[in-house]
């Protein structure tokens, strides 16, 4: 274990594509060794393995957030190879197929609540523990909300229910861990052209039955979002953050 002073750590979960991919790269550029997390080994291996060779400190590790176990295995091994954690961005996701809520199966459903919220709410108990116990003590926790916890896609409750459910996480874990130096922030992101919201771009059913085509933004900009949130002292904390393509169909009457 080793854990200097200097030492900042930063647990990306879903970190193997797309914006985890993304964010883990700009964290490790201002310095933190990264861990990332997820299902699938392989492209976490290949992630770290381009941080290595950039000169990064990283650590790939195979989890699964919607199981306590896992989750547990996963945080017992940053205490043991870092001692200790300062950011946490709880990234991995899944959605359901696009079907009326009356036709969603209860397995789909409840796989999308176990990744979305459950893995979230395993990680954040987690990292509030080794974060509470380190020294010098405190963190911070970023939640991927999504537009989607502010409003829905048609056909979408499962992922909207979950997202909305993270909005109610965030503020209280932003708020039971005030006296622990424990900050937790929340960015909400819209139309990021990532492999997950590729169809987007390919053309989404909107609001009047229409499909349309969708402006898309890079996903470095997602990533320069958490990159800033991630800069403030623990004092200082973004409590939400809407971060998206100007030209998407949010704002406004769809």
């Amino acid at each position: 274990m080793s854990s200097p002073a200097s030492l900042r750590v930063a647990l990306i979960t879903g970190a193997g594509s797309g914006i985890g991919k993304a964010v883990s790269r700009a964290l490790a550029a201002d310095g933190f060794s990264i861990v990332l997390a997820g299902r699938r080994l392989e492209p976490l291996q290949a992630g770290a393995g381009e941080l290595t060779k950039a000169g990064h400190r990283s650590l790939a590790l195979s989890a699964d957030v919607a199981s306590e176990t896992s989750v547990r295995e996963l945080f017992a091994r940053i205490r043991a190879e870092f001692g200790r954690l300062d950011l946490l961005f709880n990234n991995a996701g899944t959605s359901a197929r696009a079907v009326p809520v009356e036709e969603l199966p209860l397995a789909e459903w409840e796989e999308v609540i176990k990744v979305n919220l459950t893995g979230a709410f395993l990680c954040t108990q987690e990292a509030i523990k080794l974060m509470k116990s380190q020294s010098p003590s405190g963190g911070r926790i970023i939640n991927n909300g999504s537009i989607s916890a502010h409003t829905p896609r048609l056909n979408s409750a499962a992922y909207t229910a979950s997202k909305h459910a993270i909005s109610g996480l965030t503020k209280s874990t932003a708020l039971d861990c005030r006296p622990y130096g424990i900050a937790c922030g929340q960015i909400d992101i819209g139309n990021a052209d990532t492999a997950m919201g590729s169809h987007v771009s390919r053309g989404a059913l909107q609001a009047d039955g229409s499909r349309q085509v969708e402006p898309m933004m890079e996903v470095g900009h997602v990533a320069d979002a958490v990159r800033y949130m991630a800069s403030l002292p623990l004092e200082a904390n973004v409590l939400t953050m809407t971060v998206m393509a100007t030209g998407m169909p949010f704002v406004g009457r769809g």
